[in-house]
């Protein structure tokens, strides 16, 4: 007697009819704290960028340290842009992920210098570390309180440390 073949077991990945995350907060919500979130991976690219640009052009008395320094800080940025994006996908969103969209959404400004003095780089990349630590500290209370985030805030919080860890770093090494 022949066995009776079976249909094949689904996978429970396939069982699932929507990528809508549901996770207790509002999708008005998670639409505003996606689009500030975008706005910072657009700011972390763009620092990202601009590190990696130093990188490969600083030059004088201190090329070897710093070209390995800013190595060493592109690098953690990119982990950082890479955990910002993920967020976005966590709370059920779409991450950017163009040059042209970077550019419209970031706050930061590139450095367009064909040329540009170690202590100058040093300076813009602390600079920019500091504003986005400003404005990931309005963003805390904000995600927290008004879009019922704690996740997000918490997750932002993580990132003021990285970055003001990364500040300090530029700071000792501008020092004179």
């Amino acid at each position: 007697m022949a066995k009776a073949k079976s249909k094949p077991a689904t996978p429970k990945a396939a069982l699932v009819e929507s990528s809508e995350a549901n996770i207790g907060i509002s999708e008005s919500n998670k639409q505003a704290v996606a689009g500030e979130l975008n706005k910072l991976l657009a700011d972390e690219f763009l620092l990202y960028t601009k590190t990696r640009k130093f990188h490969w052009n600083v030059e004088g008395a201190q090329f070897h340290d710093l070209h390995l320094f800013f190595e060493k800080q592109y690098d953690q940025l990119a982990l950082m842009m890479d955990e910002v994006a993920e967020r976005i996908r966590k709370i059920g969103h779409y991450a950017l992920g163009s040059m042209k969209h970077y550019l419209q959404e970031a706050s930061l400004l590139e450095n367009e210098d064909k040329e540009t003095s170690a202590p100058t780089m040093l300076q813009e990349l602390l600079d920019d570390h500091e504003t986005i630590i400003r404005r990931l500290r309005s963003d805390v209370d904000k995600f927290q309180d008004k879009y019922k985030d704690a996740g997000s805030a918490d997750f932002i919080t993580g990132l003021i440390e990285q970055h003001e860890t990364m500040a300090w770093m530029l700071r000792a090494t501008a020092k004179r």
